[in-house]
């Protein structure tokens, strides 16, 4: 079996972006931020509002409720080789094709609140942070980054000089 065919058959590893305190965090903030904006309700009517006020107050309470969802529902997934994150768009990076470095940022003292991460470097210039709860989901990346890094040397024969 090779190595190519070994990294599609193991199971794809999977853990959440972010840690629970930091989503159960975002879940607070966008209730708190709602609740805070239904008490105001009463002097932001007396305001004399423009349509571009309006506009920008409402996109700003809708990228706060988007992000805040990303942040709860966000998911780091290992597919073989490549590496897939739901976030606002999806990243993807397969260990083959795009990786130049990696740097894995984890910080073992505050876990809970930061997740741990990927800085992975492209061959064609770019960067792309990967978070995962779970930093198994990372380390198991990097491996199969280590493996296609280092050619595998062949082993000699029983009977070969």
């Amino acid at each position: 079996m090779s190595e190519e065919s070994q990294g599609s058959n193991t199971p794809p590893l999977e853990s959440a972006a972010f840690p629970p305190l930091l989503r159960t965090l975002a879940v607070v903030l966008v209730v708190d931020l709602f609740a805070f904006a239904l008490w105001s309700l009463p002097s932001l009517r007396t305001t004399s509002w423009s349509a571009t006020s309006l506009f920008v107050f409402g996109v700003a309470g809708l990228c706060v409720v988007w992000v805040g969802y990303w942040i709860v529902y966000s998911r780091t997934r290992l597919e073989g080789d490549v590496l897939i994150q739901t976030w606002l768009w999806n990243k993807r990076v397969s260990a083959a094709q795009d990786v130049a470095q990696l740097k894995l940022v984890h910080i073992r003292m505050l876990e809970r609140v930061i997740a741990p991460r990927l800085l992975v470097r492209r061959r064609y210039g770019g960067i792309t942070w990967f978070h995962a709860y779970d930093p198994q989901v990372l380390i198991a990346f990097d491996q199969r980054v280590a493996e296609r890094a280092v050619p595998s040397s062949p082993v000699p024969e029983a009977g070969a000089q």
